[in-house]
């Protein structure tokens, strides 16, 4: 029954800031900023610029609350706006070039210990090129599929499996050496 309670508190909220109610928007904004700030930093890696993208995009999320249809998850329809918000910035900064590389291939990985932290990973994923970034997000994090990726980031689906490759290799490589720095050995 709680399930239930808590989803229609969710669409009296959401139908209380569709009415403009400045408070029931607060709430949403609330509860929700700080996760999609999360998703925001995954593209934009200056902490400044992705809360502004994040507020840009939660105008969109207020001005597009009447068009939610309850159908699925409000969390994840806010997520893709901020995940487009952030993509259509970062298209308009310029900073996303993709290497138009056919090749791919199928990479296995050992899962090692993860002796690694949170900050430790979000700095390897901010080192990589924004073209590879921005798939490695969209696949490995979202769980899009690359024909939804290429069609979002206007390149071709090999492209994106490209990117992809190219980013695990890096990722992989860029472990490696944190592995050997933190163990002395390099």
């Amino acid at each position: 029954m709680k399930v239930i309670a808590l989803h229609q508190e969710e669409k009296d909220i959401i139908g209380q800031a569709v009415a403009n109610n400045r408070h029931a928007q607060q709430k949403i904004y609330a509860g929700h900023a700080p996760k999609m700030l999360s998703v925001c930093r995954q593209y934009i890696k200056d902490l400044h610029q992705a809360e502004d993208v994040m507020i840009t995009a939660f105008m969109k999320v207020f001005a597009n609350l009447k068009n939610f249809e309850h159908k699925g998850s409000f969390e994840g329809w806010i997520r893709r706006i901020m995940i487009n918000e952030c993509i259509s910035f970062l298209r308009v900064q310029k900073k996303v070039k993709y290497i138009e590389d056919e090749t791919y291939f199928e990479e296995t990985y050992n899962n090692t210990d993860s002796q690694f932290n949170v900050e430790d990973i979000q700095f390897l994923i901010d080192s990589l090129p924004d073209g590879y970034r921005m798939v490695f997000n969209l696949y490995a994090i979202e769980g899009f599929k690359h024909q939804e990726i290429a069609k979002m980031l206007g390149i071709n689906e090999g492209t994106s499996k490209s990117q992809l490759s190219h980013a695990r290799k890096m990722l992989q490589e860029q472990i490696n050496k944190l592995k050997n720095f933190q163990n002395g050995t390099e």
